[in-house]
């Protein structure tokens, strides 16, 4: 099993597991390996190197010594990392509070604002132009962009 360092167009950074590097490659070529965060499938392999363990060596007459050569550490940025975190714990708090209305989200926020049918948190789609409409009226709205990577199942 290889474990690769993956980024997306958007500087998306995440780890993908694959049989081999051909099994990458033809995944790829495919456009089947899609970043988490956006769901772009313009996704390159980062630079990575592999962690090396030499095995004992036994040198005649003396005691064995283990030698461990360890790549060097590239600099880590917590913000980023941190932030994509949040992002997806955010997400997945909004798809597990929610009811997904579809293209029916505009009729619906509207009927829960005008006391038609129970209040409940709900998600879906609205153009532009609904979305301004309903803030003219007074309904509270925010836009948030969900690719369609994210509506299935988060890891």
């Amino acid at each position: 099993m290889k474990v690769l360092d993956l980024q997306c167009a958007d500087l998306h950074s995440f780890e993908g597991w694959f049989g081999s590097e051909e099994d990458f490659q033809n995944q790829l070529s495919c456009g089947l390996v899609a970043c988490p965060m956006c769901g772009s499938v313009d996704v390159v392999k980062k630079l990575s190197a592999p962690r090396l363990n030499l095995r004992t060596v036994k040198p005649a007459g003396d005691l064995p010594v283990s030698v461990a050569a360890e790549p060097p550490t590239p600099p880590f940025d917590p913000s980023a990392s941190s932030m994509q975190l949040a992002w997806l714990n955010m997400v997945q708090a909004v798809m597990a509070n929610t009811e997904d209305v579809g293209r029916q989200f505009a009729e619906e926020a509207r009927k829960i604002h005008y006391g038609e049918t129970k209040e409940r948190a709900i998600r879906g789609q609205a153009s532009h132009t609904e979305t301004e409409a309903l803030l003219e009226e007074g309904i509270s709205v925010v836009p948030l962009a969900l690719p369609a990577a994210l509506k299935g199942s988060l890891q």
